[in-house]
């Protein structure tokens, strides 16, 4: 007689595998003290920020909330016909615009020259370029304050070197733009460059190679083999740099408080003053509301165009 082989028990499909819901609510409990951060920290503030533009909160309803009046959209109709919210705008774009396609050169140019093996003591030059990132702000401007003086500053020394004329570049309004925006490049670009580092000894060895048996040169396969590598890497820059150079504050406040003939006045530092300045704080709140507004575009204008060009899927 020949014996029946053991089979093991039949475990229930149910017993085996977590049903849909509990994995679902699984999944919802791990999310959740993310979302109530984002929640308390983001969602709630933009509409506290929304509700108080439309009042008008002062320095008189700080001292009895019973003043505060809701009126509407008037701080939006008089902040738009203020000629000088658009001229902080103005220089708001004009900063994104020039800040943000340097910084994302400077620190891919230097991620890439890095990521280069012929490259001695990269771990040093690492730390150099990373170390004014993580410098104090403030020192740092009043450093470069230094730098930039007409009279003993080392740019200008060097100018006068080779011939030129001194230039007072936090004195007039054509040079105090150029001249936050070599501070401000100088300031970040380190840590930009060591995300597309990480990102680029990710990229194979062998894609490289095959292109240089295919006879392309540098530039070739840095267009056809780094660029496509590192595309999702480099939306998730610019985006970030889009959103650092819109909320532009510290380096005009401290190197020229604005000036000179309000040049350098961002949004950001409107919204300061405001705020801080003339207590106008339901005017500060539309302030702050309308540069959610425009970050907010911007930021899914860039999406979209990564997803038409197939940065990201």
């Amino acid at each position: 007689m020949t014996a029946q082989p053991i089979l093991p028990a039949t475990v229930p499909e149910a017993s085996r595998m977590p049903s849909a819901r509990r994995r679902e609510r699984a999944a919802w409990g791990f999310v959740a003290p993310a979302l109530l951060a984002i929640a308390v920290f983001f969602a709630i503030p933009v509409f506290a920020a929304l509700l108080l533009s439309l009042t008008d909160f002062d320095i008189y309803a700080l001292a009895d909330l019973n003043n505060v009046r809701f009126i509407g959209l008037q701080n939006y109709e008089r902040l738009f016909a203020n000629p000088l919210f658009w001229g902080a705008m103005r220089n708001t774009g004009l900063f994104a615009v020039f800040g943000v396609p340097l910084s994302i050169a400077a620190s891919l140019g230097a991620a890439v020259i890095l990521n280069a093996r012929v490259i001695k003591w990269r771990p040093m030059w690492r730390v150099m370029f990373f170390a004014p990132y993580v410098t104090t702000l403030v020192a740092t401007a009043v450093l470069w304050n230094y730098l930039l003086h007409t009279r003993y500053g080392v740019i200008n020394w060097a100018i006068s070197s080779i011939g030129l004329q001194p230039v007072d570049w936090l004195g007039q309004p054509e040079t105090s733009i150029p001249a936050i925006l070599m501070f401000v490049v100088w300031k970040i670009f380190g840590y930009n460059m060591l995300i597309f580092l990480a990102v680029l000894q990710t990229v194979p060895d062998d894609l490289y190679e095959a292109a240089r048996i295919d006879g392309a040169g540098p530039w070739a396969r840095f267009r056809h083999v780094t660029l496509p590598a590192i595309a999702p890497t480099l939306l998730l820059v610019s985006i970030i740099s889009v959103a650092g150079f819109f909320q532009l504050f510290a380096e005009p406040y401290v190197m020229t408080q604005g000036g000179p003939a309000q040049s350098t006045v961002t949004v950001l530092y409107f919204m300061y003053e405001e705020g801080f300045k003339w207590w106008n704080l339901g005017s500060a709140s539309a302030v702050a509301f309308v540069l959610f507004i425009c970050i907010l575009a911007v930021t899914l204008v860039q999406l979209a165009v990564a997803k038409r060009v197939g940065a990201y899927e």
